[in-house]
């Protein structure tokens, strides 16, 4: 079975490893046939997985709905987090909302979508750069006092608004993209988390596939959001697949594939870090869990850190990355 930690310094205890759920329903293709799909996160949660990460903006909303009847009969054995802050109005503008009532209402739908009484753990996916992040946390504050969330997180959110909504009320969780291709969070933002005392919950942490050798664009199909991400087109890509090939000769030398060579540096990282791999296959998911039992030295960390130096190409694209934490911020409180 999976170890289970504190995520956090609040209380929260999850597997070791948790199922990013998001690619099940929506962003990398067309939605998976439901039944299989549960199918999946029930394997997963009899394999030791309880921590199952899902949000309002996957699908719309159909993933909180899968995860909802995936865990119907079994709500005690996992904990449950989804995220609220993308919307679509009735004219299709798209945006990021963080104020109370939009707070309380996408909340609300969350409860009713996954079919249950509380959240574990609440996310806001990105800041709103209108809204003072404390005024959004004050009203997630105000849903932990109704009972209707446990726990409270933050995505992609910058150390200076982390340390502004822990002020307001504990953050228990910093959900960001961390992995071997992606590690500018290392400079201020795990830092930040560590002194505050705030666990840290690694998306994407394959690379999007691509460590896994899943994800070149070949494989890549219509209606995948990975077409349009700089690490995946034309010469970077090219780059990248150099790279890869050399953690591929590392990985030899470990008798694993080179995703669960890069999961377990991810895990590694220390034992506040939970990584949220996606998959929508068992075998890939066994492939997953069993980086659990890889363990790497410190030798080998720094030869694999050694052998992926050089990515070429942004982690996504102009508009997307402008939501992400090195750019959002929020407005001060008394403006």
């Amino acid at each position: 079975m999976v170890q289970r930690i504190n995520l956090g310094s609040q209380g929260l205890e999850v597997s070791k490893q948790g199922l990013g759920c998001m690619g099940m329903s929506a962003f990398y293709g067309p939605p998976k046939p439901q039944e299989e799909m549960i199918k999946l996160i029930r394997t997963a949660i009899e394999s030791g997985i309880t921590y199952l990460d899902t949000a309002d903006k996957y699908g719309p909303h159909t993933n909180e709905i899968l995860v909802g009847k995936a865990i119907k009969g079994i709500r005690d054995k996992v904990q449950v987090a989804t995220k609220f802050a993308f919307f679509v109005d009735e004219k299709g503008n798209q945006g990021i909302r963080g104020d109370p009532a939009y707070v309380r209402a996408a909340c609300e739908g969350s409860l009713k979508r996954l079919d249950v009484d509380c959240i574990d753990l609440y996310y806001q996916h990105r800041v709103d750069p209108k809204v003072p992040i404390e005024i959004t946390v004050g009203e997630m504050k105000k849903l932990v006092e109704e009972g209707k969330v446990k726990y409270l997180g933050l995505s992609e959110a910058s150390s200076a608004d982390i340390r502004r909504a822990h002020a307001v009320h504990p953050i228990t969780a910093v959900q960001l993209e961390w992995s071997l291709w992606s590690r500018d969070v290392e400079e201020d933002v795990i830092p930040t988390c560590r002194e505050l005392g705030i666990g840290v919950v690694s998306y994407s942490p394959l690379g999007r596939g691509f460590f896994s050798g899943k994800a070149i664009v070949e494989e890549i199909g219509d209606g995948d959001f990975r077409k349009l991400v700089p690490r995946f087109q034309g010469e970077n890509l090219e780059h990248n697949k150099v790279i890869y090939k050399k953690l591929c000769k590392i990985a030899a030398t470990k008798n694993c594939t080179t995703g669960q060579l890069a999961l377990a540096w991810v895990q590694h990282q220390g034992v506040d870090v939970v990584p949220i791999p996606g998959t929508t296959k068992l075998n890939n998911f066994k492939e997953n869990i069993s980086s659990l039992d890889l363990t790497l030295s410190k030798v080998e960390m720094n030869e694999i850190e050694n052998a992926v130096a050089g990515v070429k190409g942004d982690r996504y694209g102009d508009m997307s990355m402008a939501r992400t934490w090195r750019f959002a911020t929020t407005p001060p409180l008394s403006s």
